[in-house]
């Protein structure tokens, strides 16, 4: 005879409910827990540059944290924004994420893009960021900042200067500069570091806006630093000074971090902001910082999200200013 559900005792019932748990599929309750499968990474910069590797050893001290691998996946072009676009798409589930260089919240007013940078990213954290600056070959006619602006100004249109793309802020930080100067400069894009670097080595290029990754070349005198665009001078060249204190009152300081797409479970984005927050305390990262001159500057994902709205706000400013708006 059937015993009835109110015959049973607490035994019977975790006995039963064991029981038709074993019966279920191995994943069921896995599904619960996240992450439970490897992580796609997006760099949106080629690889070998600085961005790549600082990324790449993001991802792996990440990965520890959460028990499953970090795929890094390169994808370049588009000042940097092919990160955003390709992520936007997916499903919010945490398994895709990307870096968000500054760019991204620049190069929607420039030129149509598929995402909204505020709408459609959820912000998880932010971690680090670049230090900027203008080099030039060794070779070359001039040796401050203060003679490179007279050579510019004694040959208008004559002088050229390499950057990481259209749009980004070694781009767009040089041209209000050059505004500001009242000289007139030629700007070659590059798709970052990776390709500008080589470049001017190669002699392609005599200057260029970039990040402090060509330090061991400044150090070993192929190039020459003419100054840094940060509010104060970098640490590994105090003798070298900052275009604002040379006269110019450009900053350009761009930290940036990891999102996913909009719509990602608070808890899921939680368990992403802890680990990779645990990361700016791992000394091999930090030494991978230190190679590449990039301070480590922390925001929760409540403040990396308002950080994200006001920027989109003034990079909007920044672009009407400079007459790179798109056309509606």
């Amino acid at each position: 005879m059937p015993i009835r559900p109110d015959q049973l005792n607490r035994r019977q019932v975790l006995t039963a409910a064991a029981a038709a748990a074993a019966l279920l599929p191995s994943g069921a309750f896995a599904q619960d827990k996240f992450p439970s499968r490897p992580i796609t990474l997006i760099a949106p910069w080629p690889a070998g540059g600085a961005s790549d590797g600082v990324m790449r050893a993001i991802a792996e001290s990440a990965s520890r944290h959460l028990g499953v691998p970090i795929v890094v996946e390169n994808k370049p072009g588009v000042g940097g924004t092919l990160g955003a676009s390709a992520m936007v798409g997916a499903k919010p589930d945490g398994y895709t994420l990307t870096q968000l260089p500054l760019g991204i919240y620049r190069l929607p007013h420039m030129q149509k893009m598929n995402f909204d940078p505020v709408k459609d990213i959820t912000h998880v954290v932010c971690l680090v960021g670049y230090t900027f600056a203008l080099a030039c070959t060794a070779d070359a006619p001039f040796k401050t900042i203060q003679e490179m602006v007279a050579y510019a100004k004694a040959n208008p249109g004559k002088l050229e200067y390499g950057h990481t793309g259209t749009g980004t802020t070694p781009h767009l930080a040089i041209e209000e500069f050059s505004e500001k100067a009242g000289i007139q400069l030629n700007p070659i894009p590059y798709k970052g570091s990776a390709e500008l670097v080589p470049a001017i080595l190669g002699g392609h290029i005599r200057m260029m806006s970039g990040t402090l990754d060509v330090a061991p070349h400044v150090q070993s005198g192929k190039l020459r630093l003419l100054a840094t665009l940060s509010s104060q001078r970098s640490k590994a060249f105090p003798n070298v000074p900052t275009v604002k204190e040379s006269g110019w009152d450009t900053i350009s300081e761009s930290p940036f971090g990891i999102g996913g797409p909009a719509g990602m479970d608070p808890a899921v984005t939680k368990v992403l902001h802890d680990a990779f927050k645990k990361t700016l305390e791992d000394p091999k990262l930090l030494e991978t910082l230190d190679r590449f001159y990039m301070p480590t500057i922390y925001m929760s994902t409540s403040e990396y999200t308002a950080y994200a709205e006001r920027t989109f706000k003034a990079e909007k400013s920044t672009v009407e200013k400079l007459g790179l708006a798109k056309k509606s």
